[in-house]
């Protein structure tokens, strides 16, 4: 059967083999895939402002032609070219890769420009989104009237005739010449609930709509699509993991978990007892537990999986915890060995450093069963270990896991318990989304008398200022971090700053004080020894790098100052702010940036200044970079989408969840939904993605 997934690029009218393979490096290899290959944006006349109009902070679109391109040379260089369209000029600024950006600028010709308009020396936009025109006045004349569709080219696309104006003709004429191979993906029945277009009627409006209605209807439609077969497969896993009854039925919390409770030097909050129930109510049925536990940096979800742990070991299974980092695993195994081993439960550290001696005493004992709780790193689930009877897998940090990795854990016991946790909190919209099939339970209650940690950022001019009063208080008994960003395509010069700092510093603006260095390249001795004296007050600062974004948690440090602060992500800046604030006394976290910040960054800034509240982060950080960015959605095994955006679209989002979840519980009517889902690749790649079997 022909179908828009079967026909080759190379095939369709007007394409050829040499623009086929231009098209395939683009991931354009089907007709399929050049029908759903969705415009960027869209240039409506009716929204273009002539530069004579403009004004400063309205976000806006100009037409004009090319002035002139020249770098700038001063403190910062940047890249000015001169936009004029009759009616004035509008300068258009890049302080980044200014020799890239000036290549793409010719005099003379027509382009278009979008963003926020600001007043320096006459109207500008800090790097703004263009397109080229091709043709001075095409914008004008395309025959969709004042709604001109925008696609994304390249170089190499460009010069095989696929600029934005070569896409829209070869859509135009493809669309007449295919469009009886568009059928149907989703029952007659779910289209008039819901009230949508045809698919046809859609991915002919989303390419050419006549007006602003067509265009929001096309949308609506193929945005549900997508959320829909993504969430279809979500309810289809969830339903198979529900199905399994062959799980672990825990039976009794025993003495020893008592005891441990009782143990504790603070008393457990009550968000904390509640996803306690949530969890033993999972423990004692006889499906597989599959639980997110999430909740804020120092909310206590350590210790929540520190009794889980116990209260499977109480029932004679053993308990592994995976971290994704050897400096977190090493502070969760000395958190747990603490506490388990006053109750008399061995506990071993698994991690890839460890000496070869060491290493083959602790898979013998893991092994025979001596060991009931392992804790570690990916090196948890190496070929060589063999767990006595895994009943209980948690992760911790999970979404720096890739799926197979929890499924390694997960293979290592007999449909073993699962509890992932992460400190990250995820907006609704994204925790549908990405764990759909799993339960929720969130810790939404920090421990009792803990104080939110004061937040400012100060510009890199004035860090003498902040060494001074980061003196101040070290003088007072404080300890203090200065961290350094560590990206890997910088990661060199980073550690090197690092390094050139603890240099400095400890022989100058501190040398009176004990300061340690800590960084990723050092063995785990070397990384646990200066963990302990910085814990045990023994040193008063600490220079470190990214590696303390997590598990790191020392009372008495009250002082975070983070360099480079602008070039760190949100949630990432969260994080480390966590690492102090976790005792009793007043926090600061101190934002040091190099100005002048990008919009991003200033919001990223200003983001942390405003909240100490994870989820309104979390959400900002989902608007910046967007859902595929924000949490490694890849990681994660989901497929990618291509118009929909799950924050934006939470309403289509919810429409689309209740209907899949619905549809897969009705056997009939989920056969009909493959029967005509199974035509496009798409879904074909959702399923692969999200790595299922059909149901049936």
């Amino acid at each position: 059967m022909r179908s828009l997934g079967n026909i080759d690029i190379q095939f369709v009218k007007g394409i050829g083999e040499y623009r086929a393979k231009i098209l395939r490096a683009h991931h354009i290899a089907t007709l399929e895939d050049l029908v759903y290959f969705f415009p960027r944006r869209y240039l409506d006349r009716s929204t273009v402002t002539a530069i004579r109009d403009l004004r400063e902070g309205d976000e806006t679109t100009v037409v004009g032609k090319v002035v002139s391109s020249q770098i700038q040379t001063g403190r910062k260089d940047r890249l000015v070219v001169l936009i004029g369209d009759g009616t004035g000029f509008l300068q258009c600024v890049w302080f980044n890769m200014i020799n890239f950006w000036r290549k793409q600028f010719e005099v003379g010709e027509s382009v278009s420009i979008s963003g926020k308009v600001g007043y320096f020396n006459g109207f500008q936009i800090a790097h703004p989104d263009f397109d080229k025109l091709d043709e001075a006045g095409d914008w004008q004349t395309i025959n969709t009237g004042v709604i001109v569709p925008m696609y994304s080219s390249t170089e190499a696309l460009a010069k095989a005739g696929f600029t934005s104006k070569g896409f829209r003709k070869l859509l135009h004429k493809t669309l007449a010449t295919y469009e009886d191979l568009i059928v149907e993906s989703l029952p007659d029945e779910l289209i008039s609930e819901h009230d949508l277009i045809s698919l046809k009627q859609a991915l002919k409006q989303i390419h050419y709509p006549q007006t602003d209605e067509e265009l929001a209807s096309a949308q609506k439609r193929l945005k549900f699509d997508e959320l829909f077969f993504l969430e279809l497969m979500l309810a289809v896993r969830r339903k198979n993991y529900r199905g399994m009854a062959n799980g672990i039925s825990f039976q009794d919390v025993g003495d020893r978990t008592r005891r441990l409770i009782e143990m504790l030097d603070f008393e457990l909050t009550t968000a904390q007892r509640r996803v306690l129930r949530e969890i033993w109510t999972d423990m004692k049925s006889t499906q597989p537990m599959n639980r997110l536990v999430q909740g804020d940096v120092g909310s206590g979800k350590t210790i929540v999986a520190l009794i889980a742990m116990l209260m499977a070991v109480e029932n004679g299974y053993q308990a592994a915890m995976m971290a994704p980092t050897e400096i977190l695993a090493e502070q969760h195994y000395l958190t747990v060995h603490k506490l388990l081993e006053a109750v008399d439960v061995p506990v071993r550290l698994l991690i890839g450093g460890l000496p070869k001696k060491a290493r083959e005493q602790a898979l013998a004992e893991i092994a025979g069963g001596e060991v009931m709780v392992v804790v570690g790193t990916h090196a948890l689930i190496q070929p060589d270990v063999h767990y006595h009877n895994l009943g209980m897998a948690i992760v911790d940090e999970q979404h720096r896991f890739g799926v197979l990795q929890r499924a390694a854990l997960k293979q290592k016991g007999r449909q073993p318990d699962v509890l992932v946790m992460t400190a990250t909190p995820i907006p609704r919209t994204l925790s549908m989304t990405l764990y759909g099939d799993l339960d929720v339970s969130i810790i939404d209650e920090l421990p009792a008398g803990r104080k939110p940690v004061r937040t400012v950022s100060r510009d890199s001019r004035k860090r003498k200022d902040v060494y001074h009063y980061v003196r101040d208080e070290l003088l007072q008994g404080a300890q203090a971090y200065i961290v350094f960003p560590l990206v890997e395509e910088s990661e060199k010069l980073d550690l090197r700053a690092a390094q050139e700092t603890y240099e400095k510093v400890k022989t100058g603006f501190f040398d009176q004080f004990k300061v340690g260095l800590l960084h990723g390249r050092m063995t785990s001795d070397e990384k646990e020894t200066v963990m302990a004296q910085f814990k045990s007050a023994e040193l008063d600062l600490l220079i470190a790098t990214t590696v303390i974004e997590v598990g790191v948690d020392v009372a008495n440090a009250t002082i975070m100052v983070i360099e480079h602060a602008d070039r760190f992500g949100l949630t990432q800046l969260h994080q480390l702010r966590g690492r102090v604030g976790r005792g009793q006394k007043e926090s600061v976290c101190i934002l040091i940036v190099d100005k002048p910040l990008s919009s991003e960054a200033r919001r990223r800034v200003n983001t942390m200044c405003e909240t100490n509240d994870g989820f309104r982060i979390a959400e900002v950080d989902l608007e910046i970079r967007g859902p595929g960015e924000f949490f490694g959605t890849r990681q994660h095994g989901m497929p990618d989408l291509r118009l929909a955006n799950i924050l934006a679209d939470s309403d289509i989002l919810v429409q689309a969840r209740e209907a899949a979840f619905r549809v897969v519980e009705d056997e009939q009517a989920f056969q009909k939904v493959l029967a005509r889902a199974q035509r496009y690749t798409f879904f074909q790649r959702y399923r692969e993605r999200m790595e299922l079997t059909a149901v049936g």
